[in-house]
């Protein structure tokens, strides 16, 4: 299995803070995430899940476990 290296981008928000979102795209139209203080953990997702993730933090419908 070949693994396709991806590109991270660093959210324009971040600056130089150490807690920073980072994203990146494969070529399966996965969208992957990591967070600056634990990189080696990524979440993937797809980018209609990312736009559900998105909409629910902007209609602050999100809850706390």
């Amino acid at each position: 299995m070949t693994v396709t290296p991806v590109h991270w981008q660093k959210s324009s928000y971040c600056a130089d803070s150490s807690n920073c979102l980072s994203l990146a795209a494969s070529p399966d139209t996965t969208i992957h995430i990591r967070e600056s203080e634990t990189p080696h953990t990524v979440v993937t997702i797809t980018r209609s899940q990312l736009g559900i993730l998105i909409d629910a933090i902007r209609a602050g419908t999100l809850t706390s476990p």
